[in-house]
């Protein structure tokens, strides 16, 4: 897929900034056409004017992912600009970590449940009976190797995660006689802004996989690229964090066990500094 496909067109939510950002640069220099959707118009038509100058038809689109009626919007205005889509790529994404029951109810837990599992759900939703209209597609949705391992602090973000891969894989098998491709990206710590504004606990003993295993927004987009070209059910990066998932999953007592002791170094616990 280089210069020959010109005519195909990629809808990136998230695409402001980061890993939306770095893919929508990627598809654009390999030819395609680029659908951008993000809350921050000024950044979109600052990206979309750069992109312009490789040749290829950009249009953004301001969108509130956590609004139906802007996924709708979204949906509409892409198939009348140009009357097809061949990848949705549902990046937007919020995270926020903390210990539960310090979250806020509505700023921490439900707004990460609205960005990251609605609003994959509801962009989905807007573009999939264009999709199913036209005979083909690939939705792209965006995990992370905490919809399989879900460490302290990361309750609600693990939980939307998990959310994702379980939607991802009822609306595959929804799909699967038209010709439409569901893929799952599940990656590590990625050296993002609003990662980097997550302020988990968990830091204070660089055990959280954000000092050693830091992906890059460009490392991602490539992966991305990766599952459009040859489309699998989901991709895991960095590869190392497959055996800790299989592990999670064969001998959950011994994560956990783990878990106990990072809580306690913490000082996590009844009579501990986090004792109310």
């Amino acid at each position: 897929m280089s210069n020959a496909a010109t005519s195909s067109v990629i809808v990136i939510t998230g695409a402001s900034s980061g890993i939306g950002e770095a893919t929508a640069r990627l598809f654009a220099r390999e030819g395609w056409w680029v659908v951008l959707a993000a809350r921050r118009r000024e950044r979109l038509e600052a990206l979309a004017r750069d992109l312009e100058t490789l040749g290829v038809r950009v249009l953004p689109v301001p969108t509130d992912v956590t609004r139906w009626e802007d996924a709708e919007s979204l949906a509409r205005t892409t198939w009348e600009a140009f009357g097809r889509v061949d990848v949705l790529f549902n990046n937007a994404g919020f995270i926020q970590l903390d210990w539960f029951e310090a979250m806020d109810p509505h700023a921490d837990i439900a707004r990460q449940v609205l960005v990251n599992l609605l609003g994959t759900m509801w962009v989905t939703r807007a573009f999939l009976p264009g999709m199913m209209r036209q005979g083909f597609g690939h939705i792209v949705n965006m995990a992370s190797v905490a919809g399989h391992i879900a460490p302290p602090t990361y309750s609600v973000y693990a939980a939307t995660k998990f959310g994702v891969r379980g939607f991802s894989e009822g609306l595959r098998r929804d799909v699967a006689l038209h010709n439409i491709r569901v893929s799952v990206i599940s990656p590590g710590g990625v050296e993002t802004d609003f990662v980097k504004d997550a302020k988990s606990p968990l830091r204070q003993l660089k055990m959280d996989g954000t000092e050693t295993l830091t992906l890059t927004p460009e490392q991602v987009a490539r992966a991305v690229w990766g599952l459009v070209r040859r489309p699998r059910r989901e991709r895991v990066i960095p590869g190392l964090y497959r055996p800790l998932i299989w592990l999670n999953r064969a001998f959950p007592a011994l994560t956990d066990f783990i878990s106990r002791r990072l809580l306690r170094r913490l000082g996590r616990g009844p009579g501990g500094m986090h004792a109310k």
